[in-house]
């Protein structure tokens, strides 16, 4: 095995490592369960390391949401790259990522993450930053009342399906996923 002092230094590998490890937490114990020690022993770095790459817990979280963002908007990037419809492009990208992804439900390994990102005011912050700019892209093509709601419908069957193990009524994913997206190309 090399020694810290001969093997070479791969500072990428293990922000990624440590962003993972973090995630994987998160999920297997909620955000509680995500703290300096646990993400640091799982990803095998020292404490050290781990405040090397994020100066604190809260940084370590905020990478983890900004990572999940990223993911999101890869996603919904290429999914606007296939639809040859500019108006009202990013509202139906952005409703197939809301029905396709897999944190649609509580079984996800980003559920926790997406709910603190509703209470916790840093990760709030990104998520709204992040909604914002894509806003501001896409202001041409994606302004108004009637996508605006497209975008609150998507959100809010996210929600609904989150919580249908608690016995909230959920609607039938597949026919308001359609009708979601049919509202998106005009009156």
């Amino acid at each position: 095995m090399a020694s810290a002092y001969n093997r070479r230094k791969q500072p990428e590998l293990i922000r990624r490592t440590l962003l993972d490890c973090a995630a994987m937490l998160a999920l297997e114990q909620g955000l509680a369960g995500v703290t300096v020690q646990a993400v640091s022993a799982a990803a095998g770095v020292t404490k050290g390391g781990l405040f090397h790459h994020f100066p604190s817990k809260q940084a370590l979280v905020e990478g983890v949401a900004a990572d999940l963002i990223e993911r999101i908007d890869a996603e919904i990037d290429a999914i606007m790259a296939r639809d040859p419809v500019p108006r009202g492009r990013f509202t139906r990208a952005y409703v197939e990522t809301t029905f396709t992804d897999p944190a649609m439900g509580p079984g996800s390994r980003w559920t926790a993450l997406y709910l603190s990102m509703i209470v916790e005011p840093g990760l709030r912050r990104l998520w709204a930053e992040w909604y914002a700019g894509r806003m501001d892209r896409h202001r041409s093509t994606d302004d108004g009342p009637t996508l605006a709601m497209v975008r609150l419908a998507a959100d809010g069957a996210w929600l609904a399906q989150l919580m249908r193990d608690d016995g909230c009524p959920t609607p039938d994913l597949v026919e308001l996923r359609a009708r979601l997206l049919a509202m998106t190309h005009g009156p």
